[in-house]
């Protein structure tokens, strides 16, 4: 799945930029493919209001 932040991390819970990061996400428009599994679903369900998803690869 292809990842993308949204919007800024900035004044967000430490815990939701610690997920981002994780994700390698760390600017606003950095972009992102991961694996479509339980993991990353459960990451894109914590902090999916900063992301924009679109399936792919």
């Amino acid at each position: 799945m292809k990842i993308k932040l949204v919007k800024s991390l900035a004044g967000r819970l430490k815990k939701h930029i610690a997920t981002a990061n994780s994700l390698g996400l760390r600017k606003i428009g950095d972009k992102t493919v991961q694996p479509d599994n339980e993991a990353t679903k459960g990451k894109i369900a914590k902090i999916g209001y900063l992301l924009e998803i679109s399936e792919g690869e």
